[in-house]
């Protein structure tokens, strides 16, 4: 490849951004940022209905033009349409990697990278176990330099609690932080942990208020939302993790780690995130939180690595 760049296409949600940026960066290429921003009506049609997808793209947007990448990945249902249209104008030159089941033809795509529990199939699709990510050994030891001094009063074992927010499948409110707290609180009893605990964007700020509340006497650290954002120190010091249940990305970043790794907020329903981590508890890598830590080995969770080796050998990176 004479332009070795690889494109990610970003619609600005962060959790799906951290999947095609971790991709695109262990491919080895020059990654470019392309942030799209697409109009009315398109950005509520489903991809299959836009027309000339390069023109649909409104302020905020950077040009989608020649010379066209390498590579073009992208995540979610707001780059599909474009991904397809930058390939077609590349002359099929461009390799075009779609993260996450499009919902569109597999044929307008060079490699689909999808988890096991979207159910997409077919001869260009590589299945992975959690998500892709952009958590690197390197960048977990960063964090921990960086976080280490202001961790360092809180008694060991220390647990990292990584709280997300409600979706169609789990409820992340005032009632799961009341029982996590529950956990957590005897945890520090019965074990004497130190607990630091780091919010997402989606946690209601209710569920946060009941979290400072109950564990106000127990030795914790609640991210307040200031400052630098913790959350790969908490991955790389904490001896024990603890996930909540709504969030994939979450899952699979922890399990990466090799520590491990408690799922709170499991209902035994029937949805895409319930499969996917009783798919987890198969094999070895998580099991529920009922506020008692245990110790146990697994190979850590490296999916990023082992999708880009196969991309690098298909396209001939190597």
């Amino acid at each position: 490849m004479a332009n070795k760049t690889c494109w990610v296409l970003s619609n600005g949600i962060i959790g799906m951004d951290n999947q095609s940026f971790g991709l695109a960066h262990a491919l080895g290429l020059e990654v470019i940022k392309k942030t799209v921003v697409p109009t009315t009506p398109w950005k509520y049609l489903p991809p299959q209905l836009w027309i000339k997808p390069l023109q649909a793209l409104g302020a905020g947007s950077d040009s989608l033009a020649p010379p066209w990448p390498s590579v073009v990945v992208g995540t979610g249902r707001l780059t599909v349409a474009l991904s397809i249209a930058i390939k077609r104008a590349s002359g099929g030159r461009t390799f075009n990697v779609r993260i996450q089941n499009p919902q569109v033809a597999l044929r307008d795509f060079d490699w689909v990278i999808a988890p096991l529990h979207d159910r997409c199939n077919g001869k260009n699709v590589i299945e992975t176990l959690g998500a892709v990510n952009s958590v690197t050994a390197e960048r977990l030891r960063q964090a921990a330099e960086q976080f280490a001094v202001r961790l360092a009063h809180l008694p060991r074992p220390l647990l990292g609690v990584l709280v997300g927010g409600t979706n169609r499948s789990v409820r992340v409110d005032t009632g799961l932080a009341h029982t996590l707290a529950d956990k957590l609180i005897h945890a520090a009893a019965t074990r004497g942990a130190g607990i630091v605990v780091t919010p997402s964007r989606r946690t209601a700020p209710e569920v946060v208020a009941v979290l400072q509340q109950r564990l106000s006497d127990v030795a914790s650290v609640i991210w307040d939302g200031t400052g630098d954002n913790p959350y790969l120190g908490y991955l790389a010091l904490a001896d024990y993790l603890v996930v909540t249940a709504d969030s994939v990305n979450m899952a699979s970043e922890a399990c990466f780690t090799g520590k491990p790794v408690f799922i709170e907020g499991l209902t035994g329903a029937n949805n895409k995130f319930e499969q996917f981590h009783r798919e987890l508890q198969a094999r070895g890598y998580t099991r529920p939180f009922a506020g008692e830590l245990a110790d146990w080995h697994y190979p850590p969770l490296d999916e990023t690595s082992r999708v880009a080796n196969l991309l690098k050998q298909s396209m001939g990176l190597n």
